[in-house]
């Protein structure tokens, strides 16, 4: 291999940046690539190069492995850091920058394919006495023979593509009479997404822990464990909040699990940043899961409580260097949490969500740590994974911790967009986080799926009444202030915020004081000072908000929460009657299936057709039973948020669908 001078960074967004910065801190010269949507993201102009990749979808772009290793030879790169996802875990990948002479900054293609089977995995770390769940990873995969085995095993079990990953591939099956369906699903399923169908079976642990261990080996046989990490709180088994270290667990128990992380590691000669994963069950017991061989997505944690580069360390293993330290040599220092901002809306399961960010400001506070790779004006498509960024909390210790991400959430602006803000602040502030007791079921344990819709109060009324009707006044009358006779009393203002419709009455009291009548309470409204962080006193209590204007809608933030309040009138209100009448993307997207036909009949509810996006697959039912009238789509098409897909006609002639 050649010696390593510019390291091309196959992927995008934060953990681009995050890479090319530690890149360029050593020396190196950085490349970006990017596909069509991503051409003004920060992380092309963060690089010493940038090659475009010429196309939209990542299949044709972050994906194509050809298209890569042109670039790497355009912009003369020795080296390519493939990041997290995408081609992070790809052996063809490796191996192509093997045969053309880059180092690929990770372990080897063949080490890549030994972990990627997890059945295969699994047999060979049982092998050198690593601790695996009980299951079935056969290679008989008859649905007789997995009946047969799970039977074996006893209910309930986990069902699992063997190429999985990210969440899919899984189901958690309860009962024998489910099984059947199950493996007919999770096999599409697994074949779609990784192009193989095979499964195995895993005893299904109730209310475990997600525990996982950072493991680092070097090209001479050396590895060591870097401390662990708390994965337990996941939606759709995906990943929401992590730790490090892990709550609650003895130093035996703890070292127990490194030196079994470390022993895989050795055994299979690891090079570079992995990380074992295990299912820690409530006796007390740990279980191999998987491995994962790349950087994880939240090693932010583990390098704040060890002060090590993670990244730098890969740059220095790939050159040829022998690890920076021995195990007894690794420190730790506190206690770290982080936090996944997610382009979502929680109050409808958690669709993602695309658009302009029209004002982004992330926390500069103390203890705060954020990797993102955006800017005011982003846009985020409907292309990627909708990760925004991730905050991390550093303190002293965990409790510490935890009240510093927390206000580091509540400070950070995002407006344009709805994301999952307040849904992390209330995963942090309920009593069980707290207290450290965490399981896979964290969510579910805690009532934190059940969503309602995240309503203004009087309060945000009255800020928003006054906040329009001194932009109102600038607008249209200049700053009258000064010569009027006595208060001004307005007309009432509606407002259209979260679903709901409010009114308002506001009545000037002295300049630049107000009295605002909303939902049956008066509030006292003064503003302190104007701008973009906008000082009011609502009630005698002085606080900053979050003030942006886009597009005639007020988006209010503060400490969380985040409203776009926009003025109710005649035409919104028959905007709302006819909406009723249509079927309207939730989510920007590709149209999947198509179910229906012009003149079908339909009951409220039938499917219509599937909405691609983001990883997610969404079923867009009918609002409403009657003939349809209009198609405006077909399969394949890509749809903006809230384009109408299908109008319906409340007519009953036509013919059914079913």
């Amino acid at each position: 291999m050649k010696p390593i001078k510019t390291i091309l960074v196959a992927n995008r967004g934060e953990i681009a940046i995050r890479i090319m910065r530690t890149a360029q801190a050593l020396g190196y010269r950085t490349v970006a690539v990017y596909s069509d949507p991503d051409s003004e993201m920060p992380h092309v102009r963060t690089a010493d190069f940038a090659v475009p990749l010429n196309a939209v979808a990542a299949t044709e772009s972050y994906l194509d492995i050809d298209k890569l290793i042109a670039a790497a030879k355009l912009s003369e790169a020795t080296a390519i850091h493939p990041g997290y996802g995408f081609l992070s875990e790809n052996a063809n990948f490796a191996d192509a920058c093997a045969a053309e002479g880059i180092t690929f900054i990770g372990p080897s293609a063949e080490v890549m394919r030994a972990m990627a089977d997890k059945a295969e995995a699994k047999k060979t770390l049982r092998n050198i006495g690593v601790p695996c769940i009980p299951g079935y990873d056969g290679d008989d995969q008859t649905e007789a023979t997995l009946m047969r085995e799970a039977e074996k095993i006893g209910y309930p079990v986990m069902l699992k593509s063997t190429a999985g990953g990210g969440g899919k591939g899984m189901r958690w099956v309860e009962a024998p009479d489910q099984l059947g369906e199950s493996i007919r699903v999770t096999r599409s399923e697994a074949l779609k997404a990784f192009g193989n169908d095979n499964l195995l079976l895993e005893k299904a642990l109730v209310m475990p822990r997600h525990v996982e261990v950072q493991v680092f080996g070097d090209n001479y046989g050396n590895a060591i464990y870097l401390g662990d990490r708390d994965c337990s709180i996941q939606r759709r088994h995906q990943k929401i909040i992590e730790e490090a270290p892990a709550p609650g667990l003895s130093s035996k128990l703890r070292e127990s699990m490194g030196q079994a992380a470390v022993t895989a590691a050795k055994a299979i000669k690891y090079s570079g940043a992995g990380t074992i994963e295990f299912m820690l069950a409530p006796s007390g017991e740990f279980y191999f899961l998987e491995m994962n061989t790349r950087l994880q997505v939240e090693h932010p944690v583990t390098e704040l409580v060890t002060g090590i580069d993670l990244v730098e360390w890969q740059f220095r293993v790939a050159a040829g260097e022998v690890l920076p330290l021995s195990q007894d040599q690794v420190n730790f220092d506190g206690h770290a949490i982080e936090a996944r901002l997610y382009a979502e809306d929680p109050e409808s399961n958690f669709l993602p969500q695309s658009g302009k960010i029209v004002d982004w400001q992330p926390p500069s506070d103390v203890g705060i740590r954020v990797d993102h790779g955006l800017l005011k004006d982003s846009v985020i498509s409907t292309f990627y994974d909708p990760l925004l960024a991730k905050v991390v909390g550093h303190g002293r210790d965990r409790a510490e911790a935890g009240r510093r991400l927390v206000r580091g959430i509540e400070n950070f602006v995002v407006s344009g967009i709805k994301t999952n803000r307040t849904f992390l602040i209330e995963c942090l502030t309920v009593p069980a986080f707290d207290d450290g007791v965490m399981s896979t079921s964290f969510l579910d344990n805690n009532g934190l799926l059940e969503r309602s819709v995240n309503l203004p109060d009087a309060r945000d009324i009255a800020m928003a009444s006054v906040l329009f009707h001194r932009r109102d006044v600038e607008l249209w009358g200049g700053n009258m202030h000064g010569w009027r006779s006595r208060p001004w009393k307005a007309e009432p203002t509606s407002f259209d915020v979260a679903g709901q419709n409010y009114t308002a009455t506001i009545s000037e009291t002295s300049c630049g004081f107000y009295i605002v009548h909303c939902d049956e309470h008066d509030v006292e409204v003064a503003v302190l000072s104007e701008g973009d962080r906008t000082w009011l006193r609502v009630d005698r209590l002085e606080k900053p908000v979050d003030v942006i204007w886009s597009e005639d809608a007020l988006h209010l933030s503060q400490f969380g929460s985040n409203f776009v309040f926009r003025k109710h009138t005649k035409q919104t209100e028959q905007q709302n009657i006819v909406t009723n009448r249509k079927a309207i993307a939730p989510m920007a997207g590709v149209i999947g299936d198509l179910k229906v036909s012009e003149g079908d009949l339909v009951d409220e509810g039938d499917l219509l057709l599937t909405l691609e996006a983001m990883k997610l697959e969404l079923p867009i039912q009918a609002p409403m039973g009657g003939v349809l009238s209009a198609i405006h789509i077909e399969a394949g098409q890509h749809v903006a948020i809230h384009q109408v897909l299908v109008e319906i006609d409340p007519a009953t002639e036509g013919v059914s669908v079913k």
